[in-house]
């Protein structure tokens, strides 16, 4: 008998989710992330919430009437971008950056001189630029690996550094195909820094048999490649099959097509990550509910759209955007915002929005369409906005298909699914 954990280190904390030998979710568990000091990330907490919440996920398996001594695979995910320098016995080498971390305007320079154009690893914002500022206030030169979230967490798990997988990497410049780093990335950065990628699911290495006793966990749990977390929530939210689509209605709208082909196009903002013989195409809008958030509240967007006839079109043209900048489907950081003119009633205002982040998530499908990797047979939707009657029936008028609210969105579920190589 044994059974799987899948840990998902995200954005407002750690969640946990364990599979028992049919994929079924058997019991799951959850950290917030310890405070961090202001403007210094210490990736140490990191691994300090994922050892709180293991703990927690091995007391709710003992209330199911199982051991966490049962779990035999363990997979983790974690912020794609986010990561730190360490030294060789695993210790962190000054802060760590984050995802959303930006402002690397030197480094990009560097990277454009050098990386092909259009390529996922240029621009001022992308993880390589990351990496390379982490190299650059490394002055005493401790550092002797490059590792990303997930890196991190499954490193402190097996005490080896130096492995990664293709999903987190792929941002950092490795070639998702060859799963390899390309010749060019030398010129931007110590190679003897980045870690040996492995394709998602692989099996790395056994759990520390000390960290195990102290866990709870099975003395040579084997410690698998992970992913990034909006990988594993896809794997939660769509079934495996190719043709299986995830909306996800965050703050941000975020698209992944499972296609038989890669699909890149970085001038738009499309990119695919490898999974499996399959391939994730996808990218990321600026647009979202954080843009609806701006002008309602959640008690307010549940009224007003009770007040929406989706059958009738606002007649609104809107560009929605906080601020401005896009990155997919157009790749555009100077985009201005279009969110003029505003009606007086407000549910007709809330409609010209949704009719909006409808268009943008149904051009985002076409563009995948029109380079070869089809069009969705099913989309499933997860986030706030997926459970908004009006807002599904909106997105279906502009989709063609109508969208289909997933059951499950944890990425700590589809991360299990890896480990289990359930995907």
């Amino acid at each position: 008998m044994s059974l799987a954990l899948g840990i998902d280190v995200g954005t407002s904390g750690v969640r946990t989710a364990v599979l028992d030998e049919n994929g079924a979710v058997l019991s799951m568990a959850r950290s917030p992330h310890l405070p961090q000091n202001a403007g210094r990330i210490d990736a140490r907490k990191w691994w300090q919430a994922v050892e709180i919440c293991i703990l927690r996920q091995v007391s709710a398996l003992k209330d199911s009437g199982r051991r966490g001594a049962e779990i035999s695979r363990i997979a983790v995910d974690g912020t794609s971008g986010s990561m730190v320098l360490c030294d060789a016995g695993l210790h962190p080498v000054g802060r760590a950056l984050m995802y959303n971390s930006a402002g690397f305007e030197s480094e990009a320079a560097r990277i454009s001189r050098h990386a092909p154009q259009p390529h996922i690893a240029r621009g001022p914002n992308s993880a390589l630029a990351r990496a390379m500022r982490l190299v650059a206030e490394d002055t005493d030169g401790k550092a002797h690996h490059l590792l990303h979230q997930a890196d991190f967490v499954a490193a402190r798990l097996t005490g080896r550094a130096g492995q990664t997988d293709h999903n987190n990497a792929m941002k950092t410049g490795l070639d998702p195909a060859s799963g390899d780093w390309p010749d060019w990335i030398g010129a931007v950065i110590d190679t003897t820094l980045l870690p040996y990628a492995h394709a998602v699911g692989t099996p790395v290495a056994e759990i520390q048999p000390s960290l195990a006793i102290r866990l709870g966990l099975a003395s040579k749990a084997i410690i698998c490649a992970g992913t990034t977390d909006s990988i594993g929530a896809f794997l939660a939210a769509a079934p495996a099959g190719t043709g299986s689509a995830v909306t996800s209605l965050g703050s941000t709208l975020a698209i992944k097509l499972l296609s038989r082909e890669r699909i890149d196009d970085p001038s738009i903002g499309l990119y695919s990550h490898r999974l499996g013989n399959a391939w994730l195409v996808g990218g990321a809008s600026n647009s979202g509910g954080a843009v609806l958030a701006h002008y309602f509240s959640p008690e307010d967007i549940a009224r007003l759209s009770a007040g929406i006839d989706p059958g009738k079109p606002s007649g609104l043209d809107y560009c929605p955007l906080i601020r401005p900048g896009e990155r997919f489907p157009i790749n555009d950081p100077e985009l201005a915002p279009r969110i003029t003119p505003r009606p007086a009633d407000d549910s007709l205002f809330l409609q010209g929005l949704l009719e909006a982040i409808a268009r943008i998530e149904s051009q985002c499908y076409r563009e995948i369409e029109t380079r070869g990797g089809g069009f969705p047979e099913t989309i499933y939707s997860a986030g706030g906005g997926a459970r908004n009657p009006a807002f599904t029936e909106i997105r279906a008028k502009a989709l063609g298909i109508v969208p289909i609210c997933a059951e499950g969105v944890e990425a700590a579920v589809g991360t299990a699914r890896v480990a289990a190589g359930r995907f």
